[in-house]
């Protein structure tokens, strides 16, 4: 009787893995090439899609009918709080203006004065 080792148990399990993925690969393969079969597939695709629409447009209903955010409302929020954002950075630069052309009035007023 002869012990496995761990590197045995190693070799088989990635034996396993390997020939599980040729099978899984093959599978699909078959399935794919069969007639019908991707235009199946390709309905199932669109379908979910809608159905994954209409499920968001519910849970966004329900969030609205509980006063609640909605991811939408939240981009909305999000892209006015930008927006802002940029008025307020563009304010403080012409303020910044402001205040440096009033300083250096102020210096040539004292300069003049002296």
């Amino acid at each position: 009787m002869s012990a496995k080792t761990s590197d045995d148990h190693g070799n088989l399990l990635s034996w396993l893995y390997k020939r599980g993925e040729e099978t899984v690969g093959q599978v699909l393969q078959d399935l794919v090439g069969r007639p019908g079969m991707s235009d199946g597939l390709s309905k199932m695709v669109h379908q979910a899609a809608r159905t994954k629409g209409r499920m968001d447009k519910n849970a966004e209903t329900i969030l609205h009918l509980l006063n609640l955010p909605s991811r939408t409302d939240y981009d909305r929020l999000l892209l006015k709080i930008q927006h802002l954002q940029g008025s307020l950075v563009n304010l403080n630069m012409k303020v910044d203006r402001l205040l440096a052309a009033q300083e250096r009035r102020e210096k040539k007023k004292s300069k003049v004065e002296s």
